[in-house]
């Protein structure tokens, strides 16, 4: 069985509810614990608005895992430790995901195995991940907006978030796509995004950078699912 991947998303009401999941970003539940299968896990702060936003969502939390096979990933979505995240959401969703391909690092490892194989349905997943070099915060930030606003001209976009293990440095995006045609032309030709992208490698804003794709073969919860 192929390597899965969780993205897992919480959405939270109320001060104390907030409160209480970005203490568990700073202090994650899955840390303490001996987990069957689990090779590689991030706890996620959230952007506001579309996700790309310098201003922090404190309603949304999002945590990444990585397991060994599908039946371990089930099986960690159905255990007592996840719902700690879950019991106290107002909504939540876990995006199960096979891996395709990856290139690049997240923080000198490679979490995602590449199979490079055609998903067997058009639906696409993509996580970008990069650490940005101190000096080109500002130049990287200044271009956001533009290219947040830009995705609007995207109806194939199923779900998009920002997310990040650090405010402003360590960044992340996920985005789940009805095709792989419309998240090239959205990579390689959006206006906003093709030459901000080319810049960033050209100047080298990034300390490490990661591109991975993924099949998602399953949605679960209603936060994606209303």
């Amino acid at each position: 069985m192929p390597q899965t991947t969780i993205v897992s998303l919480f959405q939270y009401k109320g001060f104390k509810k907030k409160w209480q999941a970005l203490g568990r970003m700073g202090r994650p539940p899955v840390a303490n614990e001996e987990i069957d299968g689990l090779t590689f896990w991030k706890p996620f702060g959230t952007g506001s608005g579309r996700g790309f936003s310098v201003k922090p969502d404190f309603s949304t939390f999002s945590l990444l895992t990585v397991f060994e096979n599908e039946v371990k990933a089930q099986a960690f979505i159905d255990s007592n430790l996840m719902k700690l995240y879950t019991d106290s959401s107002e909504a939540f969703s876990h995006v199960l995901m096979h891996n395709l391909s990856s290139r690049g690092e997240w923080g000198k490892l490679q979490p995602f195995e590449s199979i490079e194989e055609e998903p067997p349905t058009p639906k696409i997943a993509v996580m970008t991940r990069a650490m940005l070099k101190p000096r080109y915060i500002y130049a990287f930030w200044k271009k956001v907006p533009r290219i947040s606003k830009s995705t609007e001209e995207y109806p194939e976009i199923i779900y998009q978030k920002g997310v990040g293990e650090w405010p402003l440095v360590m960044q992340v995006t996920f985005s789940i796509w009805e095709n792989k045609e419309a998240m090239m032309d959205f990579s390689y030709k959006n206006p906003a995004h093709g030459p901000a992208a080319r810049k960033a490698v050209e100047k080298g804003y990034f300390k490490d950078s990661l591109f991975a794709r993924f099949h998602p073969f399953d949605i679960q919860g209603e936060l994606l699912n209303h």
